[in-house]
C-alpha cells in the first residue's frame, strides 16, 4: 500500500484518540452524512429527473427504466467484490473514492443530452440510441458508487466504533436518514425548478465530491483500534470484546450456505424492489388515481414520519431483544403496504401504503444495519454485507421495469402490486418458521 494508503488506514492527519470526546461520536455524524450524500445514487434521487430526462434524452418511460434496470444490475455484480475492498483498504479510503465517482458521474449525466445529440448527428443514426446508452453507462455509475459503496461503506464504519449501544447509535442515524431522504424529493425538484436538470445535477456534484470527499479525506477512521480507543469508548484496561470476539465470526462461503442469510436477504431485497419502483414511478403511479404530482411527493413525507418513529423505537429496543420479531413485522407491514398501492385511488389505501411502506422501512433500516454484523460476526462483514447489497441493488433494479411493463401491458400499476403480494407472504412463512440459532438478545452474550 503507498504511503497516503497507509496514513488512509491511521490516525491521520490528527489525533482522533486524543479528543476530549469518544470519536465514535464524530464518525456517527459522518456515517450520517455518507448515507445523505448518496441521494443522487438512491432512487429517489434519480427519480425526480426522470421526466427531464425523458424529453432531453428522447427516450420512453420504460426505455429509461430498462436503462435503469441494465445500470443497476451491472452494478449489483461488483458490490461483492467493492465488500472485500472496504475488508482490504478500510472505509476512509473506499468512501472518499465513491465520493468522487459518485460527483464525476452526476457531472458526465449532465452531458449525456449534448453528447448524444454531436454522436447522433455524426453517423446518422437516432438520438435515443445514443442517449440510452450513455445514460445505462451513469446509472451504473451513480448506483454502484452512491447506493452501493457509498452506503454500504458508511453503514459499516460506525459498527465497528460501537458494540452494546449499536443498535440506538445506528437508529439515530436512521431518523436524520429518513427525514433526509423524505425530504429529498421536495428539495431536488426545486432545485431543478430553480437551475434546470443539468445545473440541479452538477450542485450536487459538487456537494458530494468537494464537500462531503474533503470531510471524509480528514475525518474518518477505520477503526478505534487505529486510534488507541475501544469499542463504544470504554477505559484502556476494558477487556475489547469486539476483538475477543473476531475469531468467531463467519466466512462469506459459510454464510453462503446459511438459509437465515438468504431469508433476510431476500427480505430487504423485496423492499428494495417494491420501495424502488414506487418510488421511481411515484408521479405516474399517483396520476394513475388523480392524484397529483405535489400529492405524490408529498408521499414521502408522512411516510418518513412513521419510519422514523418506528426505526428510533425499534432500535432502541434491538439492543435487548433478537431480531426475528422485527423481521415477521415488517413483511406484516410491506404487505400492508402492497394492498394499499392496489386500493389508492381511496383514502384508505393511501394510508395503508403509508403506514405500510413507512413501518416496513424503519423497520427495514433496523434490520439492514444489524442482522449481518449480529448474526456473523465483524471480520469479513465489508464481504457479508457486500454480498447482500449486490442482492438488494439487483432487486431494486428489477422493481421499476416490473412496475413499467405491468403499465405497458395491463394498462396499469396495480398489476405489478399484486404480483409482489405471493413472494412476500412465502417469505413471511419462512419467517416464522425457520429457525436462527445464532439470533440471541444481545445482552444473553455477544456473538
Amino acid at each position: 500500500m503507498t504511503s497516503l494508503g497507509n496514513k488512509l488506514r491511521a490516525d491521520w492527519p490528527f489525533a482522533a484518540g486524543k479528543q476530549p470526546y469518544f470519536y465514535g461520536w464524530v464518525i456517527a455524524v459522518v456515517s450520517t452524512l455518507g448515507f445523505l450524500m448518496s441521494i443522487p445514487g438512491q432512487t429517489m434521487g434519480m427519480a425526480v429527473f426522470a421526466d427531464e430526462f425523458i424529453t432531453a434524452f428522447h427516450l420512453t418511460r420504460t426505455e429509461l427504466a430498462t436503462a435503469y434496470l441494465i445500470g443497476t444490475m451491472g452494478s449489483a455484480f461488483f458490490l461483492t467484490r467493492a465488500g472485500r475492498w472496504y475488508d482490504m483498504l478500510g472505509a476512509r479510503l473506499l468512501i472518499v473514492a465513491a465520493s468522487l465517482g459518485l460527483a464525476v458521474t452526476l457531472l458526465i449525466i449532465g452531458m449525456v443530452d449534448w453528447v448524444s445529440t454531436k454522436l447522433a448527428s455524426l453517423s446518422g443514426l437516432d438520438i435515443s440510441v445514443f442517449s440510452f446508452v450513455l445514460i445505462t453507462i451513469c446509472y451504473f455509475g451513480v448506483r454502484f458508487t452512491g447506493q452501493g459503496v457509498l452506503t454500504s461503506a458508511s453503514r459499516n464504519v460506525l459498527l465497528v466504533w460501537f458494540e452494546r449501544r449499536r443498535g440506538l447509535v445506528s437508529g439515530v442515524r436512521g431518523v436524520f436518514v429518513s427525514l433526509g431522504f423524505s425530504i429529498a424529493p421536495v428539495v431536488l425538484a426545486l432545485l431543478i425548478d430553480t437551475f434546470g436538470w443539468r445545473g440541479a445535477l452538477w450542485a450536487m456534484a459538487v456537494a458530494v465530491g468537494l464537500g462531503f470527499g474533503a470531510i471524509a479525506l480528514l475525518v474518518v477512521r477505520d477503526s478505534p483500534s487505529a486510534c488507541g480507543l475501544r469499542v463504544d469508548g470504554e477505559p484502556p484496561d476494558t477487556v475489547d470484546l469486539a476483538v475477543d470476539e473476531l475469531p468467531r465470526s463467519h466466512g462469506l462461503a459459510e454464510v453462503r450456505r446459511n438459509p437465515v442469510f438468504w431469508m433476510y436477504s431476500l427480505a430487504l431485497s423485496m423492499h428494495a424492489m417494491f420501495g424502488t419502483a414506487v418510488t421511481f414511478h411515484i408521479a405516474a403511479i399517483f396520476a394513475e388515481v388523480g392524484r397529483s404530482r405535489t400529492e405524490a411527493f408529498a408521499y414521502f413525507v408522512p411516510s418518513a414520519i412513521v419510519s422514523v418513529c418506528v426505526n428510533l423505537s425499534a432500535s432502541a429496543l434491538s439492543d435487548y431483544t433478537r431480531l426475528k420479531p422485527f423481521l415477521v413485522l415488517m413483511l406484516c407491514a410491506f404487505l400492508l403496504g402492497a394492498y394499499g398501492l392496489t386500493t389508492l385511488d381511496q383514502a384508505s389505501g393511501y394510508w395503508m401504503l403509508v403506514i405500510g411502506f413507512g413501518t416496513g422501512g424503519g423497520l427495514w433500516g433496523v434490520l439492514s444495519n444489524l442482522v449481518f454484523v449480529r448474526q456473523f460476526g465483524v471480520l469479513h462483514l465489508g464481504e457479508i454485507s457486500g454480498l447482500n447489497t449486490s442482492i438488494t441493488v439487483l432487486a431494486s433494479a428489477i422493481g421499476p421495469v416490473l412496475f413499467s411493463l405491468a403499465n405497458d401491458v395491463f394498462g396499469d400499476f396495480r398489476s405489478a402490486a399484486f404480483a409482489c403480494i405471493p413472494p412476500l407472504c412465502c417469505l413471511l412463512v419462512a419467517a416464522v418458521f425457520l429457525r436462527q440459532p445464532l439470533d440471541k438478545n444481545p445482552r444473553d452474550g455477544r456473538l
